[in-house]
């Protein structure tokens, strides 16, 4: 198995579970977060059950269902697009580098995965 392939795939899994587990607590910082870029706090536990889901689609892919796995990864590139055009639409750009860092990761699985 490719080394950047698991470790990039693994590391996004890992990041995306975990901001998936603060949406779902939910975490202060995604609180003010949230209603700072006009999201709904009603919102937060669908939001995380998606990114979560996302997460373990990722490893899915890894353990033998590659085709989940790419879907995964499209469906959590289009979820982190909407969560930066968010922060854009709402000119909250000052902690625009956390959902451009999932984004990236999420484009780089899956470019990873459809490279296999």
């Amino acid at each position: 198995m490719n080394t950047a392939y698991l470790v990039v795939t693994l590391a996004t899994a890992a990041v995306t579970a975990a901001i998936a587990v603060a949406d779902l607590i939910p975490a202060g910082f995604v609180v003010a977060n949230s209603a700072e870029v006009g999201v709904p706090r009603s919102w937060l536990p669908a939001l995380g059950w998606v990114k979560l889901a996302g997460a373990v689609g990722l490893v899915t892919g890894l353990l033998g269902l590659p085709a989940l796995g790419i879907a995964a990864a499209a469906g959590l590139v289009a979820f982190f697009v909407g969560a930066v055009v968010t922060h854009i639409k709402a000119r909250v750009l000052y902690n625009i580098a956390f959902p451009g860092a999932y984004l990236g990761l999420s484009a780089a699985t899956l470019a990873l995965m459809v490279a296999r």
